[in-house]
């Protein structure tokens, strides 16, 4: 099984990514930062936050879904808020997706917030509303399931520092997760977690007997080029024991995103 986890960026770079994404068909793809504007079939449109403005695929679930068509799609808004389209405001929801390859069977599912609630009138104030969704899967290869969990930490304005709230999102995080696992269960949790590998984050999710691959591995960070800001962590995969790995790697190339893929074989 192929086990992708991502930031998609809001599509910036929806060509590369799609193809890539296309291209890989994973078992199972964890996005994160997705876009889904019911509202319009518009192709582009843009984020405005003060200074901060960046383009946005208007329908990145519906693409990501259209190269991925032999899967199914669960989209988790965490707020709906307005893109533009120029002069005019566009309604948009923004959260993450998961997409599960169709003749797997998806035999237990939740999804939660790990920070705030959903935010139906705006993005509102940072740091704002995440969510996060867990997957427990029969693998009919193995003939054992596998829950799968991933989701975006919250976005602190001061930095990736450990703060109360990231505390508190990462133990939501561990129960959302081992709400759906059974005993036993080979178990991932990945994301966007937005804290240093050093955070209390990992102590957390250390008690469900998990231990990051990103770090453990040796990696030296999982921003791609377009990130340019300090500090190069962002995105980390865990497993328990349970978890046969047959291969993992933070993909430097193809640049998809101003985050790279991690890529986990089981």
């Amino acid at each position: 099984m192929r086990i992708i986890c991502l930031n998609g960026w809001g599509g910036t770079l929806a060509e590369p990514l799609l193809a890539y994404l296309g291209a890989a068909a994973p078992d199972v793809l964890c996005l994160q930062e997705v876009v889904h504007t019911p509202a319009t079939d518009a192709v582009w449109l843009t984020y405005r936050d003060g200074d901060h403005v960046l383009p946005q695929r208007a329908n990145l679930f519906r693409d990501v879904s259209s190269v991925l068509p032999h899967h199914t799609a669960t989209f988790c808004p965490a707020a709906r808020g307005v893109l533009w389209d120029g002069p005019a405001s566009v309604p948009s929801y923004w959260g993450l997706a998961t997409f599960v390859r169709a003749d797997l069977a998806v035999i237990g599912q939740a999804q939660g917030f790990v920070h705030k609630a959903f935010s139906p009138d705006g993005y509102g104030d940072h740091p704002r509303s995440r969510t996060a969704h867990a997957v427990r899967i029969h693998d009919f290869e193995r003939g054992e399931p596998v829950t799968i969990a991933h989701m975006h930490g919250l976005r602190d304005l001061r930095g990736k520092m450990d703060t109360p709230e990231r505390l508190a999102q990462a133990r939501r995080l561990a129960g959302l997760a081992a709400a759906v696992a059974a005993p036993g269960d080979r178990l991932v949790v990945c994301g966007d977690f937005n804290v240093q590998p050093g955070s209390a984050t990992f102590a957390v999710l250390g008690e469900l007997g998990l231990r990051d691959l990103v770090t453990g591995r040796g990696f030296s960070g999982t921003r791609s080029s377009h990130y340019r800001k300090p500090g190069a962590f962002a995105d980390y995969m865990l497993v328990n024991d349970a978890v046969d790995v047959r291969g993992f790697d933070v993909v430097a190339a193809p640049e998809v995103s101003d985050h790279r893929p991690l890529l986990l074989e089981i």
